[in-house]
């Protein structure tokens, strides 16, 4: 039995989310019901694992519990890029070996399909999932060094990509403050409020059984059976999926085993028709740094109008607890990123200002199996939610409903724990350290 305690280190209101029209949400449980099924978080996993379910099992009754509103959570806190190539981010370039590279990158591109074809399936809008690949931005010779090395590394995988130099840059962003760029072309970009919440209502009309703003809060073995407790309902079910990422710990299983870190976003408000043209450029582009600790940036061009994204700041958050001025300290840094990239935007403020959590183990390894007879994990997505949290959905399903036969990823193998984490307070002294250096390296990348 396990009393589980949920809180949330969230700061701020997601702008994705904030761009869409209300939505009304599905209702909170109320009732004790049964089910073959119970999946425990609508995010990236969560919503993967119903999909394939309802394919294995087409009578099985699914029941899909969020703590929050479809799209407030993690998922919906994402910068929208599921990508396909190896994206190490605790590496300086994100490679990592040749051969676990090759398998990653099939697992990846199975992910991606996959969410190609629900997106299909429940006819989702164009700008929720677009297929046009992503740039390594490099804004220093440092940054142009890590993006060489990684073209080096895909090469060596037979995996298409192009360099871009600075005047290329400047066309697609208007901006000279880059000097180079990597295209490769297999990244979806995605709105990720738009598809989880999409994804999440196709499900629904599909047949799935989906409970809005009911966290669990007690789970425990009855006879054959999970029972998971709310506060207003309980459901009993055969076999239960923990889709939670991070917060899987607070269910009792792999504590101190993950490290938990939250990264930071600011959007900008909707650009004039004039601040479009002082601007310039392509309208849609999607840019992570050349080094991992840089400046992610996006411009949109669709629900909300024409707007930048910047993210970037990462720190270390053990107890998942944030401090209530984390955001207006760290937006002092997001508007001098953006405002040294575009000075010509140096009248735009930013609207929305929020923080999404991520988790990492020190192996780099998913936690991904079952914790217990009949209850699976699908957690520790380490830096890449919507790709690998999708896998992770595929992968706890299929081993709940038996069927290794079907499998769309044959090549996932079971790996070793995440490796357990030093002890407190070295563990976060080691970590904080390391990122503030890292950061300091990146330089004009972040």
């Amino acid at each position: 039995m396990s009393t589980v305690n949920h809180f949330f280190a969230d700061l701020g209101e997601a702008g994705w989310n904030q761009l869409l029209p209300a939505r009304q949400p599905q209702p909170t449980l109320e009732n004790d019901i049964d089910a073959d099924y119970l999946i425990i978080g609508a995010g990236f996993a969560g919503l993967a694992a119903a999909r394939r379910l309802m394919q294995l099992e087409k009578d099985a009754k699914i029941v899909l519990l969020e703590a929050r509103q479809v799209g407030e959570g993690p998922s919906g806190r994402n910068s929208g890029f599921m990508i396909d190539l190896p994206h190490e981010v605790s590496s300086s370039h994100y490679a990592g070996q040749a051969s676990r590279d090759q398998i990653q990158i099939r697992m990846n591109r199975t992910a991606i399909e996959f969410a190609r074809k629900m997106v299909d399936s429940y006819h989702l809008p164009e700008e929720a999932y677009l297929p046009t690949g992503k740039i390594n931005a490099a804004a220093t010779k440092a940054g142009l060094d890590h993006n060489e090395s990684y073209a080096r590394h895909l090469d060596a995988l037979g995996e298409p990509c192009r360099m871009l130099d600075a005047a290329e840059m400047q066309s697609l962003t208007g901006s000279d403050y880059y000097q180079g760029g990597l295209w490769t072309p297999g990244t979806a970009i995605i709105q990720p409020a738009m598809y989880i919440r999409g994804i999440a209502d196709g499900l629904v009309d599909a047949g799935c059984h989906l409970f809005e703003q009911s966290p669990v809060i007690d789970l425990k073995v009855q006879g054959q059976y999970w029972r998971i407790t709310t506060e207003s309902g309980s459901v009993k079910a055969a076999k239960t999926i923990l889709a939670v990422n991070g917060l899987i710990q607070n269910f009792g299983y792999y504590r101190r085993r993950l490290m938990h870190f939250n990264l930071y976003a600011s959007m900008t408000r909707e650009l004039s028709e004039l601040e479009v043209n002082q601007l310039g450029g392509e309208s849609r582009w999607a840019f992570t740094p050349a080094d991992p600790l840089g400046s992610t940036v996006r411009r949109i061009d669709g629900t909300g109008g024409h707007r930048l994204l910047i993210r970037n700041r990462c720190t270390y958050e053990p107890g998942l607890r944030l401090p209530n001025d984390r955001l207006e300290r760290i937006s002092a840094d997001h508007d001098r990123a953006f405002y040294s990239r575009f000075p010509m935007l140096k009248h735009v403020s930013m609207e929305y200002r929020w923080s999404g959590r991520l988790c990492l183990s020190r192996n780099s390894v998913w936690a991904i199996g079952e914790v217990e007879k009949n209850l699976f994990s699908a957690c520790c997505q380490n830096g890449l939610g919507s790709t690998k949290g999708t896998i992770a959905g595929i992968v706890a399903a299929e081993m709940a409903c038996e069927k290794p036969a079907e499998s769309l990823v044959p090549e996932f193998i079971h790996e070793a724990l995440p490796q357990k984490l030093f002890p407190e307070p070295l563990m976060s002294l080691g970590v904080s350290n390391y990122l503030k250096y890292r950061e300091w390296r990146a330089g004009r990348e972040l």
